[in-house]
């Protein structure tokens, strides 16, 4: 497996749109790694030409363009009994993973198709930033990503509200420690958190921004985005791509500079301690 590592890099990077989970998860945590989000992972052809991945926590990786339902099949009977957290591929893709394994009717609190954007960091449109300053997670008072995260997993991933309480904790701390998140104040108040959810030198993906109902539709996400893009692209990176939950969050994005580019799946399942 160790020498199939470059090639395996490589054939992402040619999907990079769709492939941010398991490409990032491969260079920060490895092959058959302790952490949860390592990945255990089959490869098809010598290209290869597909890969199919889950993760220790139980999240199903794909990127198989080109492969018959039979390879799909046979990678799927690899991980039966292991944990089954969701699934996360391009929605194709993902659409034959659910249909193959029978997994249709398994209940998940968060089963949805979304469009894909995409944006050169040259190409990014910047707002009016007057009074906005953006901070790390740290930098603020914790209880107060934490409410709004909780708040998000409810909303938006139709969390049970007590284990939106214990999910968001954990993800909190853990942005906290990776410094992948950060809070937009206007005029030294917290108003909306932004992130990446995966990152490469190259390349960031955009999730987990929130704003709170009552701050709503006065572009505070989009000036989060784009404060978080620019110290992207300070930092080397040349491109962002993201999936867009609903039809405002896309005129959000779109407001920037972001163009259409496919769609993803992103499934969670209820239960995710129940095996595959």
């Amino acid at each position: 497996m160790d020498a199939d590592l470059p090639k395996i890099d490589t054939f992402l990077s040619q999907h990079i749109q769709t492939s941010m989970f398991p490409l990032a998860n491969l260079r920060d945590f490895g092959p058959r790694g302790d952490d949860p989000r390592s990945l255990n992972i089959w490869v098809l052809g010598d290209g290869p030409r597909a890969i199919f991945a889950i993760t220790n926590e139980g999240m199903v990786l794909a990127q198989c363009p080109d492969c018959s339902d039979a390879e799909l099949a046979a990678a799927i009977a690899l991980i039966r009994g292991h944990k089954l957290f969701g699934v996360a591929s391009e929605a194709t893709q993902a659409r034959r993973i659910m249909q193959l394994a029978g997994w249709e009717d398994r209940p998940a609190t968060l089963n949805s198709d979304e469009p894909g954007f995409t944006l050169q960091l040259d190409d990014l449109v910047l707002p009016d930033m007057s009074g906005a300053t953006l901070v790390p997670l740290g930098d603020v008072d914790r209880s107060i990503p934490e409410t709004w995260r909780e708040s998000y997993l409810v909303e938006a991933m139709d969390f049970a509200p007590e284990r939106a309480r214990v999910q968001a904790k954990k993800d909190i701390a853990a942005y906290v420690q990776r410094n992948s998140h950060r809070v937009l104040l206007i005029d030294d108040q917290p108003v909306a958190m932004t992130g990446f959810n995966a990152r490469l030198p190259e390349v960031v993906q955009i999730g987990g921004v929130y704003t709170p109902p009552d701050l709503r539709g006065r572009g505070y996400a989009r000036l989060a985005v784009a404060l978080h893009l620019i110290e992207a692209r300070n930092g080397g990176a040349s491109r962002a791509v993201l999936f867009a939950a609903s039809d405002s969050a896309a005129r959000a994005y779109m407001g920037i500079g972001f163009k259409p580019a496919g769609q993803f799946s992103l499934i969670l399942f209820t239960n995710p301690e129940d095996p595959a």
